[in-house]
C-alpha cells in the first residue's frame, strides 16, 4: 500500500497472484475509484515525492519493476533482472533514487 503525497487521501493498493490488480481508493469516500490488472503479483507501490510517478514491484510471474505516470497508469518503464520476487523496495532520502531486493 502506498499513499499519494500529491492527493489527500488517495491510497493505492496491491493484489496477490490471483488478483493482479493496483487498485485505487479515495480514502475520504471509501470508494475504489480505479482497479488495473498489471499481470502479476503486486510486492510493493510507492510514489515518487517529485512527480506524480508510482513504482510498482511484482512476483510470480514476472518478478519486474514497472514505473507508471499516475493517474493515467500509463506504464514509463520496466525493469527486469531480478530471478524471483521483488519484495522489497525503498527509496533514498532525497527521493531520486531507489533501491530493490528480491529473495
Amino acid at each position: 500500500m502506498a499513499w499519494s503525497p500529491h492527493q489527500h487521501g488517495l491510497l493505492v493498493s496491491g493484489g496477490g497472484t490471483a488478483d493482479r490488480t493496483i487498485k485505487v481508493r479515495n480514502t475520504l469516500t471509501g470508494a475504489t475509484t480505479n482497479s488495473y490488472d498489471v499481470g502479476s503479483q503486486v510486492c510493493n507501490l510507492m510514489f515518487s515525492r517529485s512527480v506524480n510517478e508510482l513504482v510498482s514491484t511484482h512476483g510470480y510471474s514476472l518478478n519486474e519493476i514497472n514505473i507508471w505516470r499516475y493517474p493515467e497508469m500509463q506504464r514509463l518503464a520496466t525493469l527486469t533482472g531480478h530471478s524471483y520476487r521483488v519484495l522489497y523496495l525503498a527509496m533514498s532520502p532525497d527521493g531520486t533514487t531507489i533501491v530493490t531486493g528480491a529473495g
